[in-house]
């Protein structure tokens, strides 16, 4: 696939030009058979809107088409409504194999990109902090089918942060937004989080990602004394005098996009917004950076402070005081870092789950979680004999919630008979025996993120259902 961005035909897309991926997501790449024109390319996808360039893969020797090509279009919208059209289809009454038509990768990268449906759907916007959900939908729905909106809200005094998601059903509604909704609302599409790194500007912190997702081999369960940013606060050093908080300002002498801010600090788990600040009177990139904790902020402070985006730039980060009191931050840091290290222990070693439920004597204790989700007062569970009238699959992002979280958040609901974890995968069951509590919890949880972990709640197949499914060979 290398050689994909280095041959093509005629004038079509040459590495290097800028315009090659502007706007973003305007470029298809597709799978076809090796007798394909570009005559029937043309033919075929120009309805879907203006195509600037079509290009053909080549071998470089040989010069026979290898059955990938790609088209450019004008615009984003263009390029997802013929994505959605055309995949799968045959291009002419003669072919017997469809056609696969992904989006291509930016940066001139001649492979495609497997992205999730979440990462062409989803919209970040600015909105007026007086904005409600209903609100927020009855503006964007004219330009499609919404899955659902969400506002960002303080968590202490539950006001808006004038800042929201939309997720739309299809891409080409999201980019149809993007595109022609009032400038004021500064659209762009929201990266799922933990997104992996795509682009080769990434790929030179592609392991600091894979340490950030506790990926690594080996457990740490105390973090501060191998990492000299972390173990460097003592008393004594002057430097932990400095104002932490969950916010940081990012200065660049090159200008950056929301796009590009967010691409860079949603490696570390826990990125809540992030803002480009314009200054009219110099060329620097100014934006704010806000984490869900301390521990995240204190993590990418250190971790992107001289970091070069893009090569020979480098960018400054710093702590914006808030006023919040130093001791306490840290002492919350700490907290958190260390309940992360057990969590990714636990769930590294099943056998040690009864270890956090009732070792110590942090047993008796709730859980403590973190979101902005508005949750119910706790409930009793039912009792274990009764009968199952719902069950729900849960995926998690990047890793599972211990069990006492997650029992503690979906018994909220009611009725719920058990939750628990499938052993070695990212995925949990919730048994309910009232189908009201079980959607209640669908309709909260869906697409929310809670303690850092994203999650997925919707209705498991029964039994029978799954047993029936064709297991994957790839």
């Amino acid at each position: 696939m290398d050689e994909a961005g280095t041959s093509g035909s005629g004038g079509g897309f040459r590495p290097g030009v800028d315009s090659l991926d502007e706007p973003p997501n305007s470029r298809l790449f597709l799978v076809i058979s090796k007798y394909t024109p570009e005559s029937v390319l043309r033919e075929r996808f120009s309805p879907f809107g203006e195509i600037q360039d079509i290009w053909v893969v080549r071998d470089k020797h040989t010069k026979e088409a290898k059955g990938i090509a790609f088209v450019k279009f004008a615009r984003s919208s263009q390029a997802c409504r013929a994505m959605e059209e055309m995949h799968g289809q045959c291009l002419s009454p003669n072919d017997t194999k469809p056609i696969k038509v992904y989006i291509a990768q930016s940066r001139s990268s001649g492979s495609h990109r497997d992205v999730e449906d979440e990462e062409l759907t989803r919209i970040f916007v600015t909105i007026p902090k007086s904005y409600t959900e209903e609100d927020l939908r009855e503006k964007f729905k004219v330009y499609g089918d919404i899955e659902y909106c969400s506002i960002i809200k303080n968590k202490v005094t539950g006001e808006s942060k004038g800042l929201g998601y939309v997720r739309y059903l299809k891409p080409s509604q999201a980019a149809q937004a993007i595109e022609n909704c009032d400038r004021s609302f500064r659209a762009i599409l929201a990266e799922p989080k933990n997104k992996a790194s795509e682009s080769s500007e990434q790929d030179c912190y592609s392991n600091m990602r894979q340490e950030a997702l506790g990926h690594e081999p080996r457990i740490n369960m105390f973090p501060f004394e191998q990492h000299s940013e972390f173990s460097s606060f003592d008393k004594n050093d002057n430097r932990g005098q400095e104002a932490i908080s969950k916010r940081l300002s990012v200065v660049s002498r090159v200008p950056f996009t929301d796009e590009q801010l967010f691409s860079i600090f949603d490696i570390i788990p826990g990125l809540e917004y992030c803002e480009v600040q314009r200054d009219p009177y110099s060329n620097y990139g100014h934006g704010v950076v806000q984490y869900f904790n301390v521990a995240s902020a204190i993590y990418a402070k250190y971790k992107f402070h001289g970091f070069q985006y893009p090569p020979g730039n480098r960018i400054r980060v710093s702590f914006i005081d808030d006023g919040s009191n130093v001791t306490d931050l840290l002492r919350k840091m700490a907290t958190q870092m260390v309940a992360a290290q057990l969590a990714s222990m636990v769930w590294n070693n099943p056998s040690q789950q009864q270890f956090m439920q009732f070792g110590g004597s942090s047993g008796s204790q709730l859980p403590q979680i973190q979101t902005d989700v508005v949750l119910p007062s706790c409930k009793k569970k039912a009792p274990p004999e009764t009968p199952m009238k719902e069950r729900l699959f849960i995926v998690f992002n990047p890793h599972p919630l211990p069990l006492d979280v997650l029992e503690d958040i979906f018994c909220r609901f009611g009725n719920l008979i058990e939750v628990y974890l499938v052993s070695g995968k990212n995925v949990g069951y919730a048994k309910y025996a009232d189908r009201i509590s079980a959607n209640d919890a669908i309709a909260t949880l869906h697409g929310k993120i809670l303690n850092g972990v994203r999650l997925k709640v919707m209705l498991a197949d029964s039994p029978r259902e799954e047993s029936n499914k064709r297991q994957r060979t790839y």
